[in-house]
């Protein structure tokens, strides 16, 4: 009986952590599902854009990795009035889409640590016709347990065997912004 007990106060917090490694993809998923809501109804007041980066996300939702990956890169944004390094949408994957529709979030039993959150969603059936051979979207979230609690260690957006690793984005962003290479004509950027 005692082994049991011991047995079952040893498993309980992994156990805690795989029911709750799905809560901050599930509220990074409301937000980019309300930030797309209104596109397909041509909407002239969509509501307002939540960056998935905004400091109180980066507080909560992320590891310390992952953010100072994100803060280093960010010191170069995609647009000079922008804060962001991203120019497009990196949970839905591009600039353009439709509503965000059939969302499903499952999360993989926990390995080495880190439990596989798996998203997929169809945001293109606004476009028309599809390929027979169309899947929905897909963006895993390699979540951990820091501080006690579930983040977001890296996003993978998998396509043609690469697994499209936000936190190689952020890493490559961040290393190109601290050193420019010259444009094609051999003129530095400015």
């Amino acid at each position: 009986m005692r082994l049991c007990l011991a047995a079952a106060l040893v498993l309980l917090p992994s156990l805690a952590f795989a029911a709750d490694a799905a809560e901050p993809v599930r509220e990074i998923m409301t937000t980019a599902t309300n930030n797309w809501a209104d596109l397909a109804n041509d909407n002239d007041n969509p509501p307002d854009y939540v960056d998935y980066f905004n400091d109180e996300f980066l507080k909560r939702l992320y590891s310390k990795d992952f953010v100072a990956k994100y803060r280093e890169a960010a010191r170069y944004p995609a647009y000079e009035d922008g804060g962001s390094p991203f120019d497009y949408d990196v949970i839905a994957m591009g600039q353009d889409g439709c509503s965000i529709k059939d969302l499903k979030i499952e999360a993989a039993p926990a390995a080495a640590g880190v439990t596989t959150v798996k998203t997929t969603f169809d945001n293109t059936h606004c476009f028309g016709e599809r390929a027979a051979d169309w899947t929905p979207a897909e963006v895993d979230f390699q979540v951990v347990e820091e501080d006690g609690r579930p983040v977001v260690d890296d996003i993978l957006r998998p396509q043609d065997g690469d697994p499209g690793s936000l936190k190689a984005e952020l890493t490559e962003i961040a290393k190109e912004g601290a050193n420019p290479q010259p444009d094609q004509e051999g003129i530095s950027p400015e």
